[in-house]
């Protein structure tokens, strides 16, 4: 019987989306990094983000579910990680703090949209007197 691209696909995307394995001590880790992925953000608001459910969401904070690789790097990104570092960590090793500049970014992904435009603005400021002192 021959084998169709769309089984190829099939099976790789299948094993791309599968959830690791996470023991006791790893799940508990990942219930926190979880957690400080979404933020102040509602569960509603950052399953959207994700592209999964509330329940989803719900479910992995209280580690009843692991979510996918894919979600996992999203999840790891988020949080200022690689999927490599998470996965990682979640086996024990240990995860580095994330850059000054990734820490930031980290902290305006998860502040309330009027404190992300006041940034928006200082921001702005800031390249206009660049500009201007670079005489453009």
């Amino acid at each position: 019987m021959p084998i169709h691209i769309s089984d190829i696909l099939s099976i790789t995307f299948g094993e791309w989306g599968s959830p690791p394995v996470v023991n006791i001590e790893g799940r508990d880790k990942l219930i926190a990094i979880v957690k400080k992925a979404r933020g102040a953000m509602s569960q509603r608001a950052f399953g959207k983000l994700l592209g999964v459910s509330a329940t989803a969401v719900q479910l992995w904070e209280r580690g009843d579910t692991v979510p996918d690789t894919e979600n996992l790097a999203k999840i790891a990104a988020r949080s200022g990680y690689t999927l490599e570092e998470l996965l990682g960590f979640l086996e024990g090793k240990p995860l580095s703090d994330p850059s000054e500049i990734n820490q930031i970014l980290n902290k305006i992904k998860v502040m309330p949209l009027s404190q992300v435009a006041m940034i928006g603005r200082a921001v702005a400021d800031r390249f206009s007197e660049v500009s201007e002192s670079l005489g453009a």
